[in-house]
């Protein structure tokens, strides 16, 4: 299989790898715009958790990634730690500095740009970008999800906080739940194997049962535990399966003599 760092600027003529572009900026809007929506929740959270409109605003324009910033509005909720709570929204955002490794190849932006494209790689740009067959296809994927997205989630987080703050107590709503819900909205169609449904499933229980042991916001930080522990548990068994292989490929080639 051809790397992708190999992608060419332009389709060249019949190449049936090619994708037109009104495909690619299809596929880009129905994203952007799927989740883009989603920010109404963001608002409507940040602002029953007792942010400010300014600051809930800022979350969105600054930070722009939804499970960092639900993480944080949801730890902040619940009366944990500010700074406990950032730490916990940093670790959730960690994972984006590894997608601007495989991005940064994939774009090929000029230098003077990739600061400003930094700011839109995100799961959504990247799970687009990465689905395109040329280096135009890509940049063009990118672009139009992350400005789709980044238009759309703000204005929708300003509106959710101007709508919380106008129905006045969030909780008689039940709209405390619009945050969690989203969340796992985002998150189920991204675990594609059954080493991800484990260690959803152990970060959820690491989460839950330590909830109320510890203060707000530091079984977050505990769940992030979930992916170093399932991987290794999986190496410990990969590794044993291999020493049996080779136990009874030993004993084979002693019965044979």
């Amino acid at each position: 299989m051809t790397e992708q760092t190999a992608l060419s600027d332009a389709p060249g003529i019949g190449d049936t790898g090619a994708k037109p572009d009104a495909a690619v900026v299809r596929d880009a809007l129905g994203v952007g715009v799927a989740v883009g929506l989603s920010g109404f929740a963001f608002g409507v959270t940040s602002a029953g958790s007792g942010l400010t409109l300014a600051q809930t605003c800022a979350l969105s324009l600054l930070v722009f990634t939804g499970a960092s910033q639900f993480a944080l509005v949801g730890a902040l909720a619940a009366g944990g730690n500010p700074l406990t709570a950032a730490a916990g929204a940093f670790f959730l955002g960690v994972r984006n500095a590894f997608y601007g490794l495989r991005l940064s190849q994939l774009l090929a932006l000029p230098r003077a740009v990739r600061p400003f494209a930094a700011q839109w790689v995100i799961d959504e740009t990247t799970a687009v970008a990465l689905a395109q067959p040329t280096r135009r296809a890509v940049r063009i994927g990118f672009t139009v999800t992350g400005l789709t997205l980044y238009v759309l989630w703000n204005l929708t987080t300003l509106l959710g906080a101007v709508g919380a703050e106008a129905i006045g107590d969030t909780d008689a709503w039940g709209l405390d739940a619009a945050g969690p819900a989203v969340f796992l909205a985002l998150l189920a169609p991204m675990l594609k194997n059954t080493t991800e449904r484990v260690v959803a499933a152990l970060a959820v229980l690491l989460g839950l049962g330590l909830l109320p042991v510890l203060p707000a916001g530091v079984p977050v930080l505990v769940a992030a535990l979930a992916a170093p522990l399932v991987l290794w548990a999986r190496g410990r068994r990969a590794g044993g399966a291999e020493d049996d292989g080779a136990l009874r490929g030993a004993a084979e080639r002693e019965d044979g003599r």
